[in-house]
């Protein structure tokens, strides 16, 4: 602990403190001057040069100091990069002297100085980890496990790595006393308490979203270089490219950052991770690479249809809102394929899953669970799974494990007590009341086998995100973004390519301009490092087209 601490709070040596202050604003303060607030965004970097400072956590009961910054310290953590909300008050309890900066030069700070920005990062991702551990509250959500609504909500925070305390209607003694506290009946949960102590009855994404302090501003009047359509590995990967060589890019997602990667409980084929990295660990790094450069990145924020004005790109999003750029990334990814079962539905988010997460895992501890796939990310939810639950069936449609899954993963589910794999094996139907209490399946040779569970993660492919794109470009017959060399004849023959004065390159479009990367590209292999190879690859084409526009 005392490691962490050291790494969490480092005292600068003066040549740092000297390049810092000659970025920055000084700025005179006095004891009991607030510097900023939870849940404020766009805060201030600050430096101590004088003084002291006291970071509280307000999110409790209680007030608690979890933090006192002296001098050659600073305040910050991962929201301060990102402009996004942050998660305690900064308060003055010394008279002293500060250096300010605002977001902007403390990236430029953190990229011309690197090993200052080094440890500036360092210490912001470990100041996070340390105030999750040490029992910061958050955002409370209350609802029953088994609440599509509720897990809506649970699913989108953690995803989105906003801090939450959860609290099960079921299970929890705290839910009777919120719920008799703000005179509410459990029929009008979810409820989302913020750490003001306002309360929203099952707000949208987008209401938590504003509450969470995860909405950043997009403005319609002006022309970005780069809009990215889908925060997954491959639109990372460009937002942090593109972001670094100094073009405007907006990056937005309809969900979360990180895509289905981002769900992965372990990646372990990944370049440069022997012992791998979870999906969470690699979305976490890599949105803050992003905004560390200066990429604005945004969610929830669906983008409804593509068109041109004039020599612009834009998209135009769900609230209406018309963004104008002069180029597009589609790396709007895949959506999960559903069983085709009677009352499939009925258990969405109330027993039915597509992920298994840490969150997943836990609601079903100690209980049986299904799992039906046979590829990678089927093999590495068993093996996560079965850390917890007293046992795993795993439903394969293929006569053989090995057809669709690595290695390395066949090797060690066939190695796990606690794991029964199901061969030729189908889901035929469902039972359950207000959730899913029993899945049935039949063999390839007839069998009928029934499971008592109330979890079923499904894991058994996924169709394009592309609806949004329909009459826009090309798209091969199962709706995947057509590119390069694979657009058909007309589409390279038509009028904007005449104009454009060349042909489509290997990641573009039927539309100059608009391209596409990761698992949306037709063709693509669907794994990690080609989407962020796709992605980072983009932006090369994309100074292209800019240095040659249409």
């Amino acid at each position: 602990m005392s490691a962490d601490l050291d790494i969490a709070f480092p005292t600068l040596d003066p040549p740092d403190l000297a390049a810092l202050t000659s970025r920055g604003q000084p700025r005179a303060v006095r004891a009991g001057e607030v510097l900023y607030r939870a849940g404020s965004t766009d805060v201030r970097f600050y430096v101590v040069l004088e003084g002291r400072l006291e970071i509280e956590d307000a999110s409790g009961d209680t007030p608690r100091v979890v933090a006192d910054i002296g001098p050659g310290q600073f305040t910050g953590e991962v929201n301060t990069i990102g402009s996004r909300a942050t998660l305690v008050t900064a308060r003055v309890v010394e008279d002293g002297r500060l250096v300010e900066l605002d977001a902007a030069e403390l990236r430029r700070a953190v990229d011309e100085l690197p090993e200052l920005g080094e440890t500036i990062i360092k210490a912001f991702l470990t100041r996070r980890d340390l105030l999750v551990s040490s029992g910061y509250t958050g955002v409370k959500i209350v609802g029953s496990r088994f609440s599509p609504a509720a897990h809506r909500l649970r699913d989108f925070a953690t995803r989105n790595m906003v801090p939450f305390t959860w609290i099960d209607l079921d299970a929890d003694e705290r839910a009777d006393a919120l719920l008799r506290q703000f005179n509410i009946s459990p029929a009008d949960t979810p409820v989302v308490i913020s750490r003001s102590g306002a309360l929203r009855k099952n707000p949208s994404l987008e209401e938590f979203a504003s509450c969470a302090g995860l909405t950043s501003a997009v403005e319609a009047d002006r022309v970005y270089d780069l809009v990215v359509v889908g925060a997954g590995p491959a639109g990372l990967a460009a937002s942090v490219y593109a972001a670094s060589e100094g073009l405007d890019v907006l990056t937005t997602d309809a969900l979360a950052a990180g895509g289905q990667a981002g769900t992965s409980s372990r990646i372990e084929n990944y370049l440069g991770f022997p012992a791998g990295i979870s999906g969470e660990e690699l979305t976490r790094n890599a949105l803050l690479q992003a905004q560390r450069f200066g990429a604005n990145v945004t969610v929830p924020c669906v983008v409804r249809s593509l068109g041109l004005d004039g020599g612009d790109r834009v998209a135009t999003l769900g609230d209406g809102t018309r963004v104008r750029t002069r180029c597009v990334l589609v790396a709007s990814g895949v959506e999960y394929r559903k069983l085709d079962v009677p009352g499939f539905a009925d258990f969405e988010g109330a027993g039915i899953y597509y992920a298994a997460t840490e969150m997943e895992a836990r609601l079903c501890r100690g209980e049986d669970v299904v799992v039906v796939g046979g590829g990678n990310s089927a093999g590495q939810a068993v093996v996560s799974l079965a850390r917890g639950s007293r046992r795993v069936h795993l439903l394969v449609r293929a006569k053989e494990l090995g057809a669709a899954m690595s290695r390395y993963l066949v090797d060690r589910i066939q190695g796990t007590e606690n794991v029964d794999v199901h061969l030729g094996t189908v889901v035929t139907g469902l039972e359950g009341d207000e959730r899913l209490r029993q899945v049935r399946a039949r063999t390839g040779a007839g069998a009928e086998l029934t499971f008592a569970t109330s979890s079923l993660f499904l894991f058994i492919g996924a169709d394009p995100n592309t609806d949004w794109l329909r009459g826009c470009v090309a798209l091969d017959r199962k709706g995947y973004v057509l590119t390069g060399p694979a657009l058909p004849p007309d589409a390279r023959a038509a009028e904007g390519w005449r104009l454009a004065g060349r042909t489509p390159f290997l990641l573009e479009t039927s539309l100059p301009g608009v391209f596409a990367a990761g698992d949306v590209r037709s063709g693509s292999v669907k794994r990690v490092a080609a989407a962020v190879g796709d992605g980072s690859m983009s932006v090369s084409f994309v100074h292209a087209h800019i240095q040659r526009p249409v």
